[in-house]
């Protein structure tokens, strides 16, 4: 229990201050969960709990009640509708049997603006619970982002995912059927070999893009031709079960370029998938290439709707999406830095009439 001149505000009053304190106050008492005055309720008065504790609440969403603090004896409370002359913008209750002193707002406001001393430690009070309160905002909104980002997370590896595990049930389905030629349960452990392979890669970048870390990054003399013929084999299955189909518009240089093929293939198929994204009833997928002195440019154009202007200045950067029930925008920022990586760039257009264009350039090296 504690006496009204205890309160920490109180203390530098002088005796008649405190005897004027001491009449306005009054006691009231208030049982477990009751309310002591609500949102909206005239800000009549402040309050010092004698004994007991208060918990202070506000309302954060439909029917979504959050506790920002808890009085204990000796401390204030519901002063800002006072000063400000505003309606409470939070509610009180006791959280068990608790006693408080009620000060009416005119004789609080008497004190205020007899005593300079109790302004300036109202003042300290009413920044000290802003900065707590400040704290304890920030500390939630990151803990709701963190949830945020590891459903995205979740909801992206899952849809990633999914793609190479319908090959492997399909394939496996094909390879087990009782008339399988020997050549076709071949060609079946080879298919699903490389969806495993492509599972690992991509349970891979995942663990170094949240790590923060790039494992080494290693080029190599590679036929651009070649890795473009075989990359489209591979990812052909997964799109026809789309009802999407791929053209190459023209054969790609066969050029020797220097190369990580497991890193840039996931660029193809971040973009390749993208566009089957952007044709949810199917559609075709267009590749073409073309040199240009010592670069080789790569466009693959959807017949989608085209890149949206709400983030066509940000389409790069890391957790922008658009439009999807799926994915956290990191498919394209993953796809600029292996570009990147291999001192290339990567832009995109709409093209009128038709849909997105996704064009990346590579340097060719004399000695590749």
């Amino acid at each position: 229990m504690v006496a009204l001149e205890s309160c920490r505000l109180f203390r530098p009053l002088n005796a008649g201050e405190l005897e004027i304190l001491r009449q306005a106050a009054q006691e009231r008492s208030f049982g477990a969960n009751e309310e002591i005055f609500k949102e909206g309720d005239t800000g009549d008065g402040v309050y010092v709990v004698k004994d007991g504790a208060v918990m202070i609440s506000g309302l954060v969403g439909p029917n979504v009640r959050h506790v920002f603090s808890t009085v204990a004896p000796g401390e204030i409370f519901g002063e800002m509708a006072v000063l400000e002359n505003k309606p409470r913008s939070a509610s009180a209750v006791a959280d068990k049997p608790t006693t408080v002193y009620f000060i009416p707002r005119d004789a609080m406001l008497q004190l205020v603006e007899s005593s300079p001393q109790l302004s300036l430690g109202l003042l300290r009070e009413i920044s000290s619970r802003l900065r707590e309160f400040n704290r304890q905002y920030i500390q939630e909104v990151l803990q709701t982002e963190r949830l945020a980002l590891v459903g995205r997370f979740a909801r992206s590896i899952v849809h990633d995912l999914k793609n190479p595990l319908n090959i492997i049930s399909i394939t496996a389905e094909m390879g087990g059927m009782e008339n399988s030629t020997p050549e076709l349960r071949r060609l079946t452990k080879m298919r699903i070999g490389k969806q495993v392979d492509r599972i690992s890669e991509l349970v891979n970048e995942i663990l170094e893009f949240t790590q923060g870390s790039q494992a080494a990054f290693v080029l190599a003399p590679t036929n651009y031709e070649t890795f473009v013929h075989q990359l489209v084999d591979e990812i052909r299955p997964e799109i026809d079960l789309k009802s999407t189909t791929i053209e190459l518009e023209n054969q790609p240089p066969a050029v020797n370029l220097l190369l990580n093929p497991k890193r840039l293939r996931r660029v193809f198929y971040n973009l390749i998938h993208n566009a089957t994204d952007a044709m949810p009833s199917g559609g075709k997928i267009v590749l073409r290439f073309r040199r240009e002195q010592n670069e080789v440019v790569t466009e693959i154009e959807d017949g989608g709707s085209g890149i949206a202007p709400e983030i066509a200045d940000q389409l790069f950067d890391a957790f922008v999406t658009f439009g999807k029930a799926h994915g956290t925008g990191l498919g394209l920022s993953i796809c600029k830095k292996i570009v990147e990586d291999h001192q290339g760039r990567i832009s995109a257009r709409n093209e009128p009439g038709r849909g997105a264009v996704f064009s990346f350039v590579l340097p060719v090296h004399s000695n590749a």
